[in-house]
């Protein structure tokens, strides 16, 4: 039998910094990944923060990984502004809250997980080779033993022979599967959850500099309330990346319940907004319908034609608006100078016009759709993220931090994953894994991170910023309920007691307040309604079918469904044929039907079916995520 110090379940973010640390200690691990490459299964809004708190210390991506993040640069651009839309039909009304973004951090970073999570991987894989460790994708684990007798811990998996192991840390994510093989959790109710649906949208470099007045490298983070939200609790999200725009919804599980609606609507009520539609505007080519009256192989050649001169388009107009594409491509000696590379362009797009009568028109160019679930830390961590010798982090341990505009995941991921392997490199050290040893050591660590404070209790700092920036909103609209509070909350003696007592209270009895179909809908409609400007689009976007953006994914189909419907007849079950991103789920007499092959593996069906991730190497590959 195979033998490894530790193994580390789940190759997103947070197992990946779980290896590269064991690795900069010194410690043998192995990555067990289910994708048939590193990063092809995670997805994420996202940004990537560097924090410094005001106190206690956090371990963050450039701890892990160096300089070479920093040179390498796998992430896509620094956000230098952050911003919260009011929105009411085409009226908008903006807050800065780039203070509130810039607090305690270092710096944030928009990033696309399989670009990322693949740097990560190169990263952690070539330090955990010197120690006999490495990366092993396309593997799904569905058993760990434990033999009392002897103290050792057995990995099973689909694909392989069974291992031997130490240690685990696992990272496999909000629906984890070694929670439930230990029985350590319950799964996260819908209470404890939020739903989170994206698209990523192409537009180049330099359009989006000059569209949002940012320099290249630099980007900006729009958030959205209101009536986009479509009566949930919860919001939209854009963030700029190098080339593309990340736009998506983010929404309470429970209130998608009470009122279901169709996450791919939620996507569209976004792109319908005037204001968010001019963002994403491009010029598209329209392809001419090809004669029917030709031979037909000689409409074959046509398709084939227009498609490859489309797509050369496509990636030499990118090359042309970006700085650093341009001088890709001269140093490369295919061009000579940025005019001619303009020129080729002119030629490519006359050709299209011209010879196979493509129009170029307004609109927007969406590549890729997906959706997840994503823990509220405030509501789901784990108090006791281990179970044996089997340690809990980032989603796993239901651990991020939703706090208004506040979104973070990724970094809690990456502090987590250390403490977890600074703590397994002790008991490795004292060849000791007992509960005290090993669990409690990680727990106690976790509960000193100034993230699980987040969790716990309201900064007032942070509180002050976000009340700054809404101070020239009339107490009057935001009504009887809340304007009082945050009249008082401008004074910082009373706010300072409040806060205090608030956090004597805790979260769980604040909650219901501040989370509300009020404060995420009806007050900013007002707002927008009564203070915002109006804008009005250029374009009516060509919004694609889910069956279109379906169509887009990359799959490798498993004949075998890696999900059971227990009870096809529940009313969550029923909801799910509304609630399930691609439509998995379908009702035919009064019964709930599956049809897994549409999966993306969001787990969004996962509180009432015996959910699994797929086999290795099976189902989604998000080419964004």
């Amino acid at each position: 039998m195979e033998k490894y110090d530790v193994a580390i379940i789940g190759g997103g973010s947070a197992g990946l910094a779980a290896l590269k640390q064991l690795s900069n200690l010194g410690k043998q691990a192995v990555l067990i990944e289910g994708g048939h490459k590193v990063g092809t299964k995670n997805l994420s809004g996202g940004i990537l923060y560097s924090k410094k708190p005001k106190r206690g210390k956090v371990f963050n991506v450039e701890d892990v990984y160096g300089d070479a993040f920093f040179t390498d640069k796998p992430f896509e651009r620094k956000i230098t502004s952050y911003i919260l839309h009011a929105a009411s039909k085409n009226k908008i009304y903006s807050m800065d809250l780039t203070a509130a973004h810039d607090y305690e951090a270092n710096f944030g970073y928009s990033v696309l997980l399989n670009k990322l999570n693949a740097w990560f991987a190169k990263q952690a894989l070539e330090s955990a080779q010197k120690l006999g460790g490495g990366i092993i994708p396309g593997v799904h684990v569905n058993s760990i033993s434990w033999d009392a007798q002897t103290g050792k811990t057995t990995i099973t998996t689909d694909e392989l022979e069974e291992f031997e192991v130490k240690a685990i840390i696992a990272a496999d994510g909000v629906n984890s599967e070694v929670a439930e093989i230990c029985g350590v959790r319950p799964k996260f109710t819908p209470s404890q959850l939020y739903q989170g649906v994206k698209v990523v949208v192409k537009v180049p470099e330099e359009i989006i500099n000059e569209r949002f007045g940012v320099e290249s490298g630099e980007g900006a983070a729009h958030l959205f309330s209101g009536d986009v939200t479509l009566n949930h609790i919860g919001g939209g999200f854009l963030y700029t990346n190098s080339n593309t725009l990340s736009l998506g919804a983010v929404y309470h599980f429970d209130s998608l319940l009470s009122n279901p609606t169709d996450p791919s609507s939620l996507i569209n009520a976004l792109i319908a907004n005037p204001y968010v539609s001019e963002f994403l505007k491009d010029q598209i080519p329209l392809r001419k319908e090809i004669d029917k009256s030709l031979p037909q192989e000689e409409q074959m050649r046509v398709r084939f034609a227009v498609a490859k001169l489309i797509k050369t388009w496509y990636e030499l107009r990118d090359a042309a608006l970006s700085p650093t594409g341009r001088e890709n491509l001269i140093k490369s000696g295919k061009y000579s100078s940025a005019e001619e590379i303009k020129e080729k362009l002119t030629f490519i797009q006359d050709q299209l016009t011209q010879k196979y009568g493509v129009s170029f028109v307004t609109d927007y160019n969406e590549s890729e759709y997906g959706a997840k679930l994503i823990p509220d830390g405030k509501r789901c961590r784990m108090k006791k993220p281990y179970f044996k010798n089997i340690l809990f982090v980032g989603d796993a341990a239901g651990r991020g931090i939703f706090i208004g505009p506040r979104i973070e995941g990724l970094n809690v991921g990456i502090d987590d994953a250390v403490r977890a392997a600074n703590a397994v490199a002790a008991s490795l050290d004292k060849n000791n894994f007992e509960l005290k040893n090993l669990g409690e050591s990680y727990s106690f660590a976790v509960e000193q991170s100034p993230y699980t404070k987040d969790m716990t209790e309201i900064d007032k700092d942070y509180l002050k910023i976000f009340l700054d920036a809404a101070k020239d909103v009339p107490k009057d609209i935001i009504g009887s309920r809340y304007g009082p509070i945050i009249k008082l909350m401008s004074s910082g003696t009373f706010r300072s007691v409040a806060v205090k007592f608030a956090n004597i209270l805790g979260y769980d009895r604040l909650l219901p307040m501040v989370e509300s179909e009020d404060t995420y809908v009806k007050v900013p409609i007002l707002i927008a309604e009564r203070l915002g400007k109006a804008v009005n689009s250029t374009y009516l976007p060509s919004i694609p079918s889910l069956a279109q953006r379906i169509a887009k994914l990359n799959y490798d189909d498993d004949k075998q469904s890696h999900i059971k419907v227990i009870d096809n007849k529940t009313e969550f079950m029923k909801k799910l044929t509304i609630l399930c991103p691609t439509k998995c789920y379908t009702l035919e007499n009064d019964q709930v039907m599956l049809a897994h092959e549409g999966c993306i593996e969001c787990g969004t069906c996962s509180q009432e079916t015996d959910w699994k991730h797929p086999r290795g190497e099976k189902g989604i590959n998000y080419q964004y995520g």
